[in-house]
Protein backbone atom coordinates (compact mmCIF):
# COMPACT_ATOMS: atom_id res chain seq x y z
CA UNK A 1 0.00 0.00 0.00
CA UNK A 2 1.65 3.79 -1.20
CA UNK A 3 0.87 6.94 -0.24
CA UNK A 4 -1.10 7.74 -2.58
CA UNK A 5 -3.64 4.70 -1.36
CA UNK A 6 -3.40 5.23 1.84
CA UNK A 7 -4.83 8.85 1.22
CA UNK A 8 -7.36 7.84 -1.27
CA UNK A 9 -10.41 8.29 1.36
CA UNK A 10 -10.02 11.80 1.41
CA UNK A 11 -8.49 12.96 -1.14
CA UNK A 12 -11.21 10.55 -3.55
CA UNK A 13 -13.77 9.45 -1.14
CA UNK A 14 -12.70 6.15 -1.47
CA UNK A 15 -13.83 3.52 1.08
CA UNK A 16 -10.49 2.04 0.93
CA UNK A 17 -10.58 -0.99 2.68
CA UNK A 18 -14.27 -1.38 1.39
CA UNK A 19 -12.82 -1.80 -1.72
CA UNK A 20 -10.14 -3.87 -1.63
CA UNK A 21 -11.84 -6.50 0.37
CA UNK A 22 -14.43 -6.07 -2.57
CA UNK A 23 -11.52 -7.06 -4.56
CA UNK A 24 -9.14 -9.89 -2.46
CA UNK A 25 -11.71 -10.70 -0.06
CA UNK A 26 -9.60 -11.52 3.34
CA UNK A 27 -5.98 -10.30 3.04
CA UNK A 28 -3.13 -8.97 5.06
CA UNK A 29 -2.17 -5.51 4.10
CA UNK A 30 1.57 -4.44 3.99
CA UNK A 31 3.19 -1.27 3.32
CA UNK A 32 6.86 -0.25 3.72
CA UNK A 33 8.62 1.84 6.44
CA UNK A 34 9.10 4.64 4.09
CA UNK A 35 5.78 5.17 3.28
CA UNK A 36 4.95 5.83 7.44
CA UNK A 37 7.43 8.29 7.23
CA UNK A 38 6.47 9.83 3.81
CA UNK A 39 2.57 10.58 5.69
CA UNK A 40 3.93 11.67 8.94
CA UNK A 41 6.12 14.40 7.22
CA UNK A 42 3.10 15.06 4.96
CA UNK A 43 0.51 15.24 7.99
CA UNK A 44 2.65 17.91 9.47
CA UNK A 45 1.64 20.39 7.14
CA UNK A 46 -1.71 22.54 6.78
CA UNK A 47 -4.84 22.06 4.26
CA UNK A 48 -6.48 18.72 2.31
CA UNK A 49 -3.10 17.03 1.95
CA UNK A 50 -1.79 16.78 5.37
CA UNK A 51 -5.56 15.94 6.53
CA UNK A 52 -5.33 13.07 3.96
CA UNK A 53 -1.91 11.96 5.62
CA UNK A 54 -3.00 11.99 8.88
CA UNK A 55 -6.33 9.69 7.49
CA UNK A 56 -3.52 7.87 5.71
CA UNK A 57 -1.22 7.54 9.12
CA UNK A 58 -4.47 5.85 10.52
CA UNK A 59 -5.28 3.57 8.62
CA UNK A 60 -2.01 2.41 8.29
CA UNK A 61 -2.71 0.92 11.18
CA UNK A 62 -4.29 -1.68 9.48
CA UNK A 63 -1.12 -2.53 7.96
CA UNK A 64 2.14 -4.82 8.76
CA UNK A 65 4.70 -2.38 8.29
CA UNK A 66 7.71 -3.69 6.27
CA UNK A 67 11.65 -2.74 6.29
CA UNK A 68 13.44 -2.14 2.89
CA UNK A 69 16.41 -1.20 1.87
CA UNK A 70 15.35 1.92 -0.11
CA UNK A 71 14.49 4.97 1.74
CA UNK A 72 12.14 6.49 -1.24
CA UNK A 73 8.52 5.33 -0.04
CA UNK A 74 7.83 4.29 -4.40
CA UNK A 75 11.61 2.25 -4.40
CA UNK A 76 10.26 0.51 -1.81
CA UNK A 77 7.06 -0.44 -2.67
CA UNK A 78 9.04 -1.72 -6.16
CA UNK A 79 11.54 -3.64 -3.49
CA UNK A 80 9.15 -5.64 -1.51
CA UNK A 81 7.23 -6.25 -5.25
CA UNK A 82 10.55 -7.67 -6.36
CA UNK A 83 11.16 -9.96 -4.00
CA UNK A 84 7.81 -11.40 -3.97
CA UNK A 85 6.07 -9.87 -0.53
CA UNK A 86 3.36 -8.74 -2.26
CA UNK A 87 0.67 -10.15 -4.75
CA UNK A 88 -0.56 -6.50 -5.77
CA UNK A 89 0.49 -2.58 -5.17
CA UNK A 90 -2.27 -0.50 -4.25
CA UNK A 91 -1.69 3.28 -5.72
CA UNK A 92 -3.12 6.12 -7.08
CA UNK A 93 0.39 7.60 -8.70
CA UNK A 94 0.40 6.98 -12.17
CA UNK A 95 4.60 6.52 -12.61
CA UNK A 96 4.30 4.44 -9.90
CA UNK A 97 1.99 2.37 -11.18
CA UNK A 98 3.69 2.23 -14.61
CA UNK A 99 6.78 1.56 -13.62
CA UNK A 100 5.17 -1.67 -11.29
CA UNK A 101 3.26 -2.82 -14.26
CA UNK A 102 6.56 -2.99 -16.69
CA UNK A 103 8.10 -5.15 -13.88
CA UNK A 104 5.20 -7.75 -13.85
CA UNK A 105 3.45 -6.79 -10.72
CA UNK A 106 -0.40 -6.17 -10.81
CA UNK A 107 -1.55 -2.81 -9.15
CA UNK A 108 -4.79 -1.91 -7.78
CA UNK A 109 -5.60 1.87 -8.52
CA UNK A 110 -8.46 3.80 -9.03
CA UNK A 111 -10.96 3.64 -12.03
CA UNK A 112 -14.06 5.66 -12.19
CA UNK A 113 -15.18 7.85 -9.56
CA UNK A 114 -14.60 5.97 -5.95
CA UNK A 115 -13.96 2.58 -7.15
CA UNK A 116 -11.21 0.70 -7.51
CA UNK A 117 -9.91 -2.17 -9.78
CA UNK A 118 -6.71 -4.74 -10.40
CA UNK A 119 -4.85 -4.08 -13.35
CA UNK A 120 -2.75 -6.73 -14.78
CA UNK A 121 0.74 -6.34 -16.25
Amino acid sequence: MDTSALMMPVECDVRLFDELERLLGDAEFVTPAAVIAELESLSTGAGEEATAASVGRDLAERCRVVETDATHADDALVELAERGDCEYVVTNDRPLRDRLLERGVRVIGLRGRNTLNITQP
